[in-house]
């Protein structure tokens, strides 16, 4: 019998994943092979979507000393192929600012919590703001900010985010003041807490919101949905992955709706290399 070449299997491996039947999240084994932390056992048909910051890489004190290694690009580039396409970073950074850490490797992004999102088809849906009034936010921001040398203010564009990272002691004056800010810009912001970190963001819109728009379309649609992140963030988007039956992964400590959970970056990547290598020896 002749036999069909690896890369026209896999091939047809992708092609026919999305009309196999989906997993169900509850009947789901735990991937008994990797010890590293409890994550189920992922079939072919699966869609990825993948925090950035403490999931795939550790946190920086800030933002912009974030580096991506070659380790990380060849792993997505490989994933993205593995699941046929189907891979979304969600992430709280700007979709130009994500796209600056991957350089050349253009993915599917959700950014700024789902306040942009630019999809498979290259196309950039952004969620209309009175951004006058989030500048004037801004600017009071930067006044603040500039009587705490320690934080760390970032203009993402849609929302803004003050980083106390380097000054935990002030954490309860960064609420305050953040707090205070948004009380003025009215119903269409709202303050978000994340690590280290207060935001003002569009209200309405999280990664939650993010993951259920990409699910409507191709090449996610029909296929069972993984979220792995790490912050409160992330927990629109485990809630949102639990309800369609997929599987929500939480990176480190700390209580979350997600149903499974890895330790670290490390893990996360190690157990993403197993099914990028189980579908090439496929």
């Amino acid at each position: 019998m002749r036999k069909t070449p690896r890369k026209t299997r896999a091939s047809l491996r992708r092609s026919t994943a999305s009309r196999r039947p989906r997993e169900s999240a509850s009947a789901a084994k735990r991937d008994a092979g990797f010890p590293e932390g409890s994550v189920p056992e992922l079939a072919p048909g699966t869609a990825f979507f993948l925090d950035v910051d403490g999931t795939l890489v550790d946190f920086a004190d800030r933002p912009h000393e974030v580096r991506i290694d070659d380790d990380l690009g060849r792993l997505l580039t490989e994933l993205h192929s593995a699941a046929g396409g189907a891979l979304a970073l969600i992430s709280g950074r700007s979709v130009s600012d994500v796209d600056r850490l991957f350089a050349s490797r253009r993915f599917c992004i959700a950014g700024q919590h789902g306040a942009e999102r630019r999809d498979a088809a290259g196309m950039v849906h952004r969620h209309g703001l009175p951004l006058a009034r989030l500048r004037t936010a801004g600017d009071a921001l930067r006044r603040f900010s500039a009587a705490h040398p320690a934080l760390v203010l970032e203009d993402k564009g849609m929302n803004l985010a003050l980083h106390y990272r380097l000054a935990p002691q002030l954490e309860s004056n960064v609420q305050g003041a953040v707090q205070d800010i948004v009380k003025d810009l009215g119903e269409d912001f709202e303050v978000q807490q994340g690590k280290m970190v207060f935001e003002i963001k569009p209200s309405g819109k999280d990664k939650g919101t993010a993951i259920a728009e990409f699910v409507k379309e191709k090449p996610f649609r029909d296929r069972v949905p993984v979220f792995i992140g790490d912050d409160q963030t992330d927990e629109y988007g485990f809630r949102i992955v639990n309800r369609l039956g997929g599987h929500s992964v939480k990176v480190g400590s700390g209580p979350t709706t997600a149903r499974w959970r890895l330790p670290d970056a490390t893990a996360v990547r190690a157990w993403l290399w197993r099914f990028v290598r189980r579908e090439g020896d496929a």
